[in-house]
């Protein structure tokens, strides 16, 4: 497949005339509502197979081949040419695609009561992407006991297409992450007995095969109580024929202070079968507007965890979303930032008329605008650019696979990127 940007100018069908394909092929591959209206700036995803490159001034065989990893004989095979020909500018080569790399994916559901049938659909859309779907969340008490999500027949689909349903334990009390909830479960083995108890019992009742702690904001100097409650958790889970896995936030070094503090990657990937990084939230609700998932801090994140975490155990988290922050900022008083999936983004500057723009330096596409009360807006967000430059990152450090929050956030490109570089692992 191939990424396209729209420039000034262009059309659908002018773009599929390029690529030898139907314009109804590319607007359906990235669901475009009207195939008359597209953003300049906007990225498409063409449905090919390979991709094609269009010879510049001063570029040669050798130096083209260089730019996708092959030989230049073998582009010149290809291609039918011979590899002494010179190459007139605009002339069309056909790159052919490379071999795929095998990766888990793993993508948390969060269902609202009752489960709409738009998720049931969606989780039947994707789960043939899948390692694992992740039921977030079973929240934990300080008792020892579990609140229930609401999961209808979301397993069952699951399981039936050869997907891990894992189910997710996080300390979630009145709607925030709690701390003191998560102390008060560290520091009781009566309560984690309990714990642990109607954890297996779920997981035999509903078919879950992973457990997944989402421990977040934790006190950083609970760290060994930490430990010593998911090495408890590991002895039982194993026990049971259960797998354990967490999600940890992103460090680049091993501080024991903040709100990391308490997520001991080295133990982790010591212990644990799998732990999922959460390599987003740069930009944030209150933050000032910025990508929420920067190439740079992202591979900041994972040169540390390789250093002291297997590759084989290591997710990468990725956002299926991105903010529209409103002037003034967080930081300067102002509302928080909504969120919006990719496709809500698009559709934003489709109306408001606004030009996307793509940071470099970050990998992140955005775009201002002013609202009908002349309010400044600024959205970051994902497209196939920045999702693209995700995978490259998995693939060169060669990690375990990918994990996404969450489903039902609009992002067709994903998608398709996901299995045109990866085949999925099936661990059923």
């Amino acid at each position: 497949m191939q990424i396209h940007v729209v420039r000034s100018g262009q059309s659908l069908y002018g773009i599929s005339q390029a690529y030898g394909i139907s314009y109804q092929s590319i607007a359906q591959a990235n669901e475009i509502p009207d195939p008359s209206k597209l953003v300049v700036g906007q990225a498409l995803v063409i449905p090919i197979v390979g991709r094609y490159h269009w010879v510049q001034s001063g570029q040669s065989l050798w130096s083209i081949s260089r730019m996708y990893g092959m030989n230049y004989n073998e582009l010149a095979r290809v291609n039918r040419i011979s590899v002494s020909a010179s190459l007139p500018v605009g002339l069309r080569l056909y790159i052919p695609p490379k071999p795929k790399t095998t990766i888990d994916v793993l993508l948390y559901v969060e269902p609202r009561t009752p489960v709409a049938q738009t998720m049931i659909n969606e989780v039947r859309n994707r789960v043939g992407s899948l390692t694992y779907l992740a039921m977030f969340s079973y929240r934990a008490n300080r008792d020892g006991s579990l609140d229930a999500p609401s999961i209808d027949n979301i397993p069952n689909i699951a399981r039936s297409a050869g997907v891990v349903n894992a189910l997710v334990v996080s300390n979630l009390e009145e709607y925030q992450f709690s701390a003191d909830l998560a102390h008060a479960l560290f520091i009781d083995e009566s309560a984690q007995n309990q714990l642990f108890g109607n954890i297996i019992q779920i997981a035999n009742d509903v078919g879950y095969k992973d457990i997944h702690f989402d421990f977040e904001l934790l006190r950083a100097e609970d760290r060994e109580l930490y430990n010593t409650f998911l090495r408890r958790a590991r002895d039982r889970f194993k026990a049971a024929g259960l797998m354990l896995s967490t999600a940890i936030g992103p460090k680049t070094s091993d501080v024991t202070t903040g709100i990391y503090g308490a997520h001991d990657y080295a133990f982790h990937g010591d212990i644990l079968d799998f732990t999922a990084l959460m390599t987003y939230e740069w930009g944030y609700m209150y933050s000032t507007p910025q990508a929420i998932s920067p190439i740079g801090p992202v591979r900041n994140v994972v040169q540390y965890a390789v250093s002291v975490i297997p590759r084989s155990k290591i997710l990468l988290g990725q956002n299926l979303y991105g903010y529209d922050w409103t002037a003034p900022y967080p930081p300067q008083g102002g509302t928080p930032a909504r969120a919006v999936s990719p496709q809500q983004a698009i559709a934003i500057a489709l109306r408001e008329n606004a030009q996307i723009e793509y940071d470099y330096q970050a990998q992140a596409p955005f775009f201002r605008y002013r609202d009908d009360a002349g309010v400044l807006h600024e959205v970051w967000f994902e497209d196939a650019r920045s999702i693209q430059a995700k995978f490259d990152l998995i693939k060169q450090f060669n990690l375990r696979g990918i994990m996404y929050w969450k489903l039902g956030l609009s992002f067709p490109q994903n998608w398709l990127l996901l299995t045109d570089n990866f085949n999925i692992r099936k661990r059923t």
